[in-house]
């Protein structure tokens, strides 16, 4: 963005939410003028998030641990694993949908209640699913996972994610849990992946990166990506 004229914020310090001996303290994009699509995607290319219409990065007095990273579409080889992911879902149907379907809930109630009971998202209610998924900063793509069990289908997963002039940003994923087992988050990525090939983006979005939070260090087993680290983006190549 390279403006000092645009107004932010900084959060006080409080108890970090991923790492138990750290403190939090956020930079939150207050302008007016950054509250459309384009800005929110020149944000995320400086590293920032969001949730629900606020846009924020980490500004953390003595900790970097936060990393956001972006997966190269266009040079993305999957593991072995992830390669055993997409044979293992391959009879799954997917839809797109760029609407935040009441249809959703059950499915998203579901999971944060028995997938997330020590979070602070539980329990999960309507206003709470409408705020943190549906957002005015841009355009939203959310990605439908379904299942036909003796000739019905059902919706097993569905992924959050916002388009961006460079790219997607995957937001938030939540799925049944009764299908745990079928990896249906890693699944997910994988078919994000494979829709920013389609539309020809170059940039998957993941968020932030912990690598010493369990819940967080997921992210970085996407090759190649790049991390946004000292206000620049870093490649990172599979050893």
């Amino acid at each position: 963005m390279n403006d000092s004229s645009y107004k932010v914020g900084i959060t006080k310090v409080f108890p970090c939410s991923y790492l138990a001996d750290q403190e939090e303290r956020l930079l939150i994009a207050v302008d007016e003028r950054l509250q459309n699509n384009h800005s929110y995607s020149l944000l995320m290319m400086e590293g920032f998030r969001r949730s629900g219409d606020q846009s924020y990065r980490p500004h953390c007095p003595s900790c970097n641990a936060c990393q956001s990273i972006r997966v190269i579409v266009d040079e993305f080889q999957p593991s072995k694993s992830q390669k055993r992911s997409l044979k293992r879902n391959a009879s799954l149907d997917f839809v797109t949908s760029s609407e935040l379907k009441d249809s959703y809930y059950p499915l998203y109630e579901h999971y944060i209640n028995t997938c997330h009971q020590d979070g602070s998202m539980y329990p999960a209610n309507y206003q709470q699913f409408r705020t943190f998924l549906s957002s005015k900063l841009t355009q939203q793509l959310f990605i439908e996972t379904w299942l036909e069990i003796n000739g019905h289908k059902l919706l097993v997963c569905v992924a959050v994610t916002d388009q961006l002039i460079n790219g997607l940003s995957a937001v938030y994923t939540f799925y049944h849990p009764d299908f745990k087992s079928r990896g249906l988050g890693v699944f997910s990525i994988l078919s994000q992946i494979n829709i920013c090939k389609q539309r020809e983006l170059p940039y998957l979005y993941l968020g932030y990166q912990v690598d010493g939070c369990k819940k967080m260090n997921y992210k970085n087993r996407y090759f190649p990506y790049e991390k946004f680290f000292n206000q620049q983006w870093l490649r990172v190549q599979k050893k």
